[in-house]
């Protein structure tokens, strides 16, 4: 028996790959404010994609929504997790997608914003899989790191897989050690892993807009960002995390800015070299951010001051 139109429609709907919007780019670009503007015309709700906005009591370096902006429209992924707890691609790639499931369940517009890029693309594509933790080869690495110090590990990373290593900032041990470990137990690199894997999967109808501006436009704006999250007390902040007993060496406090304030407050660095140094690798991350999206042809790139026609694009993708 053949359904009518009415019921046709019902099941041409539920069929559909859900619509989604990503908003990318490079840090301090202002993808938020842009997911904002987005939601508030589209009824949307954002769903974050940013590696460190996921830790409890990181705020001003991670530059969280504030609360101002969470008002005006729901955030998800963020302040998930407390800053010693261990969280990845694979853990956000099952909760976002949930997430945005319930989102469309409820015919609200999932928009994903953030600057994470292997978020955005563990998300939108999944994960490979690769083989099985070698525990042997991951402790033997841990003890060079603890002997010799996380540089030697990182050229060694250099050496075998030059593609992984640009990624990665030489203090960011956790992926080094498995970038490694993934190389020494199986002969092949993560890079080709990802290659050959193409991250297939691939559950959603995704239109990606990628925020750009001319380079030296913003290194200026994120200099300005590092004096605002200075002036807002970023140090005062670090400072706390370390007195409530969260250690230095964590993943998440190894990260831009709450990196540079330990060295300060542990007299590692001075107040001077922690600023400048706080500035350059922010826009050097950047620059790693911008190098990242642009490898995925299927980003349209405008300014964020574009937003009228951000929000064409956004219309014509949902109709």
């Amino acid at each position: 028996m053949f359904q009518n139109g009415a019921g046709k429609r019902k099941i041409d709907k539920m069929s559909q790959k859900p619509k989604i919007i990503v908003i990318c780019g490079p840090t301090g670009i202002g993808k938020t404010a842009t997911a904002i503007a987005l939601a508030e015309i589209f009824n949307g709700e954002i769903v974050g994609a940013d590696s460190m906005q996921i830790y409890r009591h990181m705020d001003i370096g991670t530059a969280k929504p504030t609360s101002e902006e969470q008002s005006r429209v729901r955030h998800h992924m963020i302040d998930i997790v407390d800053p010693d707890e261990h969280f990845d691609a694979k853990m956000f790639a099952k909760m976002a997608r949930e997430k945005i499931a319930q989102l469309h369940s409820r015919n609200v517009l999932p928009i994903v914003a953030g600057g994470t890029g292997f978020y955005v693309k563990a998300l939108l594509y999944g994960l490979f899989h690769s083989d099985p933790v070698n525990m042997t080869v991951r402790n033997r690495l841990k003890q060079e790191a603890a002997e010799k110090g996380n540089d030697f590990l990182f050229q060694r990373l250099s050496r075998n897989d030059p593609q992984a290593a640009e990624k990665l900032h030489p203090n960011d041990i956790y992926r080094i050690i498995r970038a490694i470990e993934v190389y020494e137990a199986t002969g092949k690199t993560l890079s080709e892993y990802h290659q050959s894997h193409q991250f297939g999967d691939n559950p959603f109808d995704a239109l990606k807009i990628g925020l750009g501006m001319d380079r030296q436009l913003l290194y200026e704006r994120i200099n300005r960002r590092v004096d605002l999250m200075l002036g807002a007390g970023l140090l005062e902040e670090v400072g706390s995390l370390l007195d409530r007993g969260y250690s230095a060496s964590l993943k998440s406090m190894q990260s831009i800015g709450y990196r540079h304030m330990s060295d300060f407050i542990q007299g590692r660095l001075s107040w001077e070299e922690a600023v400048r140094t706080l500035g350059r690798d922010t826009r050097r991350y950047a620059k790693r951010q911008f190098t990242w999206f642009r490898a995925d042809s299927e980003v349209i790139w405008t300014e964020p001051s574009q937003i009228e026609a951000i929000s064409g694009l956004v219309r014509r993708h949902l109709d």
